[in-house]
């Protein structure tokens, strides 16, 4: 919970509360990834620098929550993340990934790069402190071999 509090904005009300991450790890097809600062798979003990957590339905898996600690930033730690997500996605028979995020995110350079492309966009979706609405992005990638 420390990173989602470090990694989001509160300004945008985006990150999770500790009963909605609970819940949502507690429905089947979710999934979620936890990285270090060194960029592997943390054992007993070791600190986390990001996570992902996504949900699948059929043969599609929508990104729900993606996050790098802003101390691990552009390090390579939220790269080495999201390609450990879509490798497990296509490694369970996946075909197609999306996510939501608010237009001034900075990830979405990190979301292109990795061949997502934008399909939508919900006006005025997210509210923030400063009364000025923000729209949402929708992004799909087709993962399929």
């Amino acid at each position: 919970m420390s990173v989602m509090e470090a990694a989001f904005d509160p300004a945008y009300g985006e990150a999770w509360n500790r009963r909605q991450v609970s819940d949502s790890l507690a429905m089947p097809n979710t999934h979620y990834w936890l990285i270090t600062p060194n960029g592997t798979e943390p054992e007993e003990g070791d600190s986390v620098a990001g996570f992902a957590m996504s949900r699948n339905a059929v043969d599609e898996e929508e990104l729900l929550l993606f996050a790098v600690h802003p101390d691990h930033r552009r390090l390579g730690i939220g790269r080495k993340l999201l390609s450990k997500f879509i490798k497990d996605c296509r490694d369970r028979g996946v075909v197609r990934l999306f996510l939501e995020m608010r237009d001034n995110n900075t990830a979405e350079e990190l979301y292109r790069k990795h061949g997502f492309s934008q399909i939508g966009r919900r006006k005025n979706y997210y509210r923030n402190t400063s009364a000025n609405p923000i729209d949402a992005l929708t992004f799909t990638l087709e993962i399929a071999d």
